[in-house]
């Protein structure tokens, strides 16, 4: 009988097999082998597409004439720098007694393109080839991983949507940098001062580009509307609180084009007027409204790598980039799941057999004691009922949540990365915990036919937020705009006013205010409106239910963003985070808009996305993805050819640099 081969993506993990499979394993030049078994790894991508040169050496001069480049076999090398790992694991992979290759790449589109490239490059044949597809690196996921192998023709799908989505790259990336270089480099080139410019450009990280100076165009045209509202400030027996006037029905006020919006003016020389006419009333007001209800705020959906991404920067102002390999980390290390996924819910399985991951973090000493409710109440049975387990929201993966295993190698992990540890677990034990409840109080009086409006908000019970922090607190700061919560005392003298109750009004005041312009991205932001398809959705329930295919994936967000920031078309400000183009970002923009105007289109860069899903599906052919593929850059570049937009183009660059006086020389 001959021996199994397993192959991984990094030497750290082949050492987790090697270790799982308990075998009596001796080290060799590049693997690790024993009697039975073979571990070997990869170490990241071994094997490239060549680049437009090796198919024919005109290609090697950018020239209009070779335009559009869509070749009909795509052509793949050995990198270079990795040729010796990929000469070992070329030969393991072909040696005679070897009968069967476990493949144990990351469980995903990359990995599993990573492991086909190799298999391609070292014409393997007659070998029996299982996928090992695991969620964590703990020894009992890797042999459940092994035990419940699939045969890899399983995966063919996810294997063709991986290879189309390199060539969709590496073709976008080709034809449109070329065609947009030859047609516009020197123009920018003349116009920055510089000897020349090539323009990158590539199906998401242009679109990406667009994104970021539309946010830029927005702010910078946005005029400030100042307004004035009206304050009435109220005494009830000693409980003294505001209220604010709007121009509501009955109102003097009502449809009045003096307005700015229902509860403010646009000048100042009105809301004195308001206030002058109702400071010759008795100034007694009358409750027409009082509304108290409860309000329950329910844990947060669990991580995935977008939200953990967001929440870093938000807290930790560190950058997608940094936050992905802080959790790549936790992972190769077993204290996270995989980490590489766009879901925030479990499967049915996991949730079964989640008091494993519960017992393993009664040693992890920060949240230790938030366990005993958990074990008390018996909160974790049952998980399965909950929004926070759903099968068929799941593709690959399910949501990040710690292993419970692992805990000693905390104590290796950066201080940053234990605090992005410490997230994830609250994040976790947070779904064992109940809502957090609110006593919501409503009040509406009315003087003079004028109504006045007043609401506030106390924590009642704190749920899960024990686990969590209170927002606002600094254990678990937030950006939550909650509203007025006044203190204890305060809130129990006005829940006791009741409908009918007069009031006296002590006095009015004015409170300027201004609208404010759109908010520039920052890093976190960024990677959610790259999953939300260019949308910023703020509001987390609402982004749960539009989930569907975005801009990139969960794996290649980051590395795009900073890939833009690299080359200088994108500026992050490492302290806050906040993204903003620069010129030559700009520049860059203007002239994709005046050719290839649908390249910054992210509902189109999200379709594209789509229809790679539909590939891994089986929905659609890759014959199909590739025939739409090659007519989409065919059109386009041709396009590009036939375009004189020279001197529009200047009046977009003249208009745009002064905003970068001290960077255009």
């Amino acid at each position: 009988m001959g021996k199994s081969l397993y192959i991984a993506e990094k030497p750290s993990v082949a050492q987790e097999f090697a270790k799982a499979l308990k075998q009596n394993m001796k080290r060799r030049d590049g693997w690790l082998e024993s009697d039975e078994s073979i571990v070997t790894w990869c170490v990241g991508h071994l094997v490239t597409m060549s680049y437009p040169e090796a198919y024919d050496p005109k290609y090697k001069k950018w020239s209009l004439s070779t335009l559009p480049f869509l070749p009909k076999e795509f052509k793949y090398e050995v990198i270079p720098n990795v040729k010796k790992q990929f000469d070992i694991v070329s030969g393991l992979l072909n040696r005679k007694d070897v009968d069967t290759i476990y493949v144990c790449t990351d469980s995903g589109r990359e990995g599993e393109y990573i492991y086909r490239l190799v298999e391609q490059m070292a014409k393997v044949k007659g070998k029996t080839r299982k996928r090992v597809w695991i969620d964590s690196q703990t020894e009992e996921e890797i042999l459940r991983g092994i035990r419940e192998a699939k045969d890899l023709s399983a995966y063919d799908n996810l294997s063709a949507s991986a290879y189309l989505r390199a060539k969709e790259d590496y073709l976008m990336g080709i034809n449109f940098s070329r065609i947009l270089t030859l047609k516009y480099g020197n123009s920018i080139a003349g116009f920055l001062h510089k000897n020349f410019v090539v323009l990158s450009a590539g199906r998401v990280m242009t679109c990406v580009l667009g994104m970021v100076v539309r946010r830029e165009r927005e702010i910078r045209e946005f005029v400030k509307t100042p307004f004035y509202r009206v304050l009435a400030n109220m005494d009830a027996d000693g409980a003294a609180f505001q209220g604010e006037w709007k121009a509501v029905k009955g109102s003097r006020y009502e449809m009045s084009p003096k307005l700015y919006r229902e509860n403010g003016f646009k000048d100042r020389e009105t809301a004195q007027e308001l206030i002058d006419e109702l400071m010759d009333s008795d100034r007694m007001g009358a409750l027409v409204s009082v509304e108290k209800k409860k309000e329950k705020k329910n844990p947060p959906l669990l991580f995935n790598l977008a939200e953990l991404q967001n929440e870093c920067s938000k807290r930790f102002k560190i950058s997608p980039d940094e936050t992905l390999r802080i959790v790549q980390e936790l992972y190769e290390k077993k204290l996270v799941t995989y980490p590489r996924t766009d879901a925030r819910v479990l499967s049915t399985a996991v949730a079964k057999e989640i008091h494993k991951n519960l017992n393993g973090l009664a040693k992890y000493e920060p949240t230790a004691e938030l366990l005993g409710f958990i074990a008390r109440e018996r909160t974790h049975k049952g998980l399965e009922k909950t929004r926070y387990v759903n099968d068929s929201q799941i593709t690959d993966h399910y949501a990040i949540i710690p292993t419970g295993q692992g805990l000693p190698a905390l104590k290796s992990v950066s201080a940053t990365g234990a605090k992005v540890y410490d997230l994830i677990v609250r994040r976790f034990l947070s779904i064992f915990y109940p809502p957090a409840v609110y006593q919501k109080l409503s009040l509406e009086m009315v003087l003079e036919g004028e109504h006045f409006f007043s609401g506030f908000k106390i924590l009642t019970e704190e749920g899960f937020y024990k686990v969590t922090g209170i927002p606002g607190n600094k254990k678990g700061k937030s950006e939550e705009d909650e509203e007025t919560v006044p203190d204890a005392e305060l809130f129990a003298r006005i829940q006791k006013l009741k409908k009918g109750d007069r009031i006296p009004v002590k006095g009015f005041e004015i409170k300027e205010g201004e609208t404010s312009p759109p908010k520039r991205y920052n890093s976190g932001s960024m990677i959610l409106a790259m999953e939300n398809a260019g949308q910023l959705i703020e509001d987390e329930e609402l982004r749960a239910q539009i989930k569907g295919s975005g801009i990139g994936t969960s794996a290649t967000r980051a590395e795009i963003l900073k890939k833009l920031i690299h080359i200088k078309y994108l500026s992050l400000n490492k302290k806050t985070q906040v993204i903003t183009p620069t010129l030559m970002g700009e520049l860059i923009y203007d002239a994709v808009d005046h050719s290839i105007r649908s390249l910054l289109n992210p509902e189109l860069t999200a379709s594209w996305e789509k229809g790679l899903t539909l590939v891994a599906e089986g929905q659609i052919t890759s014959e199909e993805y590739m025939q739409k593929l090659e007519h989409f850059i065919a059109v386009r570049t041709n396009g590009v050819v036939g375009l004189n937009n020279q001197y529009q183009l200047k009046a977009c660059y003249d208009k745009v640099s002064p905003y970068y006086k001290s960077m255009k020389k």
